[in-house]
């Protein structure tokens, strides 16, 4: 197994153990399973020490005996495991914005439905993987290689090209890139750009004084359409896209632009009630394989709950 796909590996199993915490947090036989793979070696240590930063926890508590046998004192719940915050109002509804379904169709060249992830060889050798109920239009020409990120998700790797950018447009963002793999998302009305290896520029207006950024590997980018607001940061290469293995991992993220790309795997219309917990802020490694516990698994630590009240309506609203 080589050094790259053993690194993923331990994170995801770091992942699954905290996403079971996060579920049984008072249970100290839970904690106990935690301590016990993290002692296994160095690299396990190192792999809960990268997923217990994403979820804002000190990474002390598995590994302190003492302070593990004080959980109920202390109050270990899942808001060890979620950083909370207000970033302005957010949107009631989940989503990208809403685009008709038949100008959509119109205007895009690939669609996906729920939980329908795509392969698509691109005319240059270029290739796109499209994540599910996404959109995306494709037009090439002799000089330049435009893509439109129409809905949802998408991970480009591109040819190297230098007579002709690469460039992806979603709503009011652009990301140009030469010989790159980068993921671009439109979530409820906040576009992100993530670097795997390359460099990419993004531009849009209120991003800067020149109103461009240029993002390396591992860095990422999100940009908040309504209020211009930008946010940056970086995480490990592997973790970039991290959605095309079943897996979504989240920093400093809006709870409306997180719900929003987890109900991509969930059937039907989900709903935030409550405008203010949209616009919350977590961080987080959140399972794709049941989206229904990954959506709870957000927005527990902010006092709501998830209500499927119809075979294709789902809302979040407080207890």
């Amino acid at each position: 197994m080589s050094e790259v796909s053993e690194e993923r590996r331990l994170f995801r199993e770091a992942a699954d153990l905290a996403i079971r915490l996060q579920n049984d947090s008072g249970n100290p036989v839970s904690i106990e399973v935690v301590r016990a793979w993290i002692s296994r070696s160095p690299e396990h240590e190192l792999a809960w020490a990268k997923v217990s930063a994403i979820h804002g926890m000190t990474g002390k508590i598995l590994t302190d005996r003492q302070r593990a046998a004080q959980t109920t004192s202390l109050g270990l719940t899942r808001r060890n495991f979620a950083i909370g915050g207000a970033i302005g109002l957010g949107a009631a509804a989940t989503g990208s914005w809403i685009i008709p379904k038949v100008l959509l169709e119109a205007r895009a060249d690939h669609m996906t439905s729920t939980a329908e992830l795509k392969r698509i060889p691109l005319p240059d050798g270029s290739m796109a993987t499209l994540g599910p109920n996404s959109a995306l239009g494709i037009g090439f020409t002799d000089d330049r290689r435009s893509i439109d990120l129409l809905l949802g998700m998408a991970y480009f790797e591109v040819a190297e090209d230098p007579a002709r950018p690469f460039v992806v447009r979603s709503d009011g963002l652009s990301a140009t890139a030469l010989g790159t793999a980068f993921d671009v998302s439109n979530d409820a009305g906040v576009v992100s750009v993530s670097v795997d290896h390359g460099l990419v520029e993004a531009q849009a207006s209120g991003l800067s004084s020149n109103g461009v950024e240029r993002l390396g590997a591992g860095e990422w980018l999100a940009f908040d359409l309504s209020s211009h607001s930008l946010n940056r940061g970086s995480r490990e290469t592997f973790q970039i896209a991290a959605w095309r293995t079943g897996m979504i991992v989240a920093e400093k993220e809006s709870v409306s632009a997180l719900v929003a790309k987890i109900s991509r795997w969930q059937p039907g219309s989900v709903v935030i009630a409550d405008p203010y917990l949209g616009s919350r802020v977590v961080s987080g490694v959140f399972d794709l394989s049941d989206p229904l516990r990954a959506i709870d698994a957000v927005v527990r630590p902010f006092g709501a709950k998830v209500r499927k009240i119809a075979p294709f309506m789902t809302v979040i609203s407080p207890v």
